[in-house]
């Protein structure tokens, strides 16, 4: 089978083998973080050295490559994407891409710090909403959870960013005995504010200390069936280009999704591959197996090299996760930390 163009750019799109088209990138412009979530990383994490992270303009040009065969949404994270020094460099470059219209959307997952410092100008870029990821309206509980952060700073950040004309979208980890008795209280609070709430399952990534992942880990599909007594949910075909299936809450409005890397696997529309702060590239954030874009990114100034490396690691996208918790698998499924990957 020929491979389809993209009749604006002449390039051959990115399908991989089970003919699903690769229209969404998600690009982590550094493994660094200002908070230690208690899933996410260890609490005394050792980063990357330097040299081994891509410069803001090879970020740029890596991106700009994925832009040229087909890709459509471009999101930044990280670890925390805006603790990145130049990082609004970079995202005022890449907003050329919406200007041109070859990029449809481009935006962040954020944890909200710096977000009272950055908003306007973020919005300044063309970029339209952002995700926050925000666990728990207890104070004392998010320090518990982030070890390091500040609840009342993520609540300005996201006061800034709505009064900057940004649409925001909250993702919240579900984690047994720690945020799920909040369930409620956030999705109130989300939608009163005119925000879509996102549930998601722990994710079976890097050790993080003592706790394991069985202790944090709580399928959705129980959280869903005990919300299902207090609030009317109906299942609507809304998707916001990632994985979450959606509902809408009657009585308050609102759009709840649910992330289910476990209790139902979400791979058979993937759309998605994830380049890390050092460019590596991930088919599957649930897979080991990688391609490196840094060499042939710095190996020539031609991005000849670099397509031919991204359609040969394409090539070899699986077609769905190995992610797993059980009492059988007490070590995560993969080595890494989601703030390797990105979240």
């Amino acid at each position: 089978m020929a491979p389809e163009l993209d009749g604006a750019r002449g390039r051959a799109r990115l399908v991989d083998p089970f003919g699903r088209a690769i229209s969404y990138l998600r690009v982590s412009v550094t493994d660094r973080c200002d908070f230690r979530c208690v899933y996410c990383m260890a609490e005394n994490m050792s980063f990357l050295p330097k040299a081994h992270v891509l410069t803001l303009e090879e970020l740029d040009r890596l991106s700009s490559a994925f832009v040229a065969r087909g890709v459509r949404k471009l999101r930044l994270t990280g670890g925390e994407p805006l603790v990145r020094r130049g990082i609004m460099t970079l995202i005022s470059s890449l907003s050329r891409h919406l200007q041109s219209g070859t990029l449809d959307e481009l935006t962040l997952t954020t944890n909200g710090s710096q977000l009272a410092k950055y908003a306007p100008e973020i919005k300044a870029c063309g970029v339209q909403r952002l995700n926050v990821s925000l666990d728990t309206l207890d104070p004392e509980k998010f320090r518990a959870i982030t070890r390091w952060g500040s609840l009342q700073q993520v609540l300005a950040g996201i006061d800034a960013a709505q009064a900057a004309g940004l649409k925001i979208k909250i993702n919240a980890v579900a984690l047994k005995g720690v945020n799920d008795d909040e369930f409620s209280r956030l999705i109130d609070w989300a939608h009163g504010r005119g925000m879509d709430l996102t549930l998601i399952e722990v994710m079976p990534l890097g050790e993080i200390g003592e706790e394991g992942r069985l202790d944090q880990y709580l399928p959705l599909s129980m959280v869903r069936a005990r919300l299902a007594e207090r609030y009317t949910l109906t299942d609507i075909d809304y998707r916001s280009g990632g994985p979450a299936r959606y509902v809408r809450v009657a009585e308050t409005g609102g759009r709840l999704g649910f992330i289910t890397p476990l209790t139902h696997n979400f791979c058979e529309s993937c759309n998605r591959v994830r380049v890390t702060c050092t460019g590596t590239l991930y088919m599957c954030l649930g897979q080991e197996d990688a391609a490196d874009l840094r060499k042939p990114l710095r190996a020539s100034e031609s991005d000849d090299p670099l397509f031919a490396a991204i359609d040969e690691a394409i090539g070899r996208k699986p077609k769905g996760h190995d992610f797993v918790i059980d009492r059988r698998h007490k070590r995560p499924a993969l080595a890494r930390h989601m703030s390797v990957t990105g979240g």
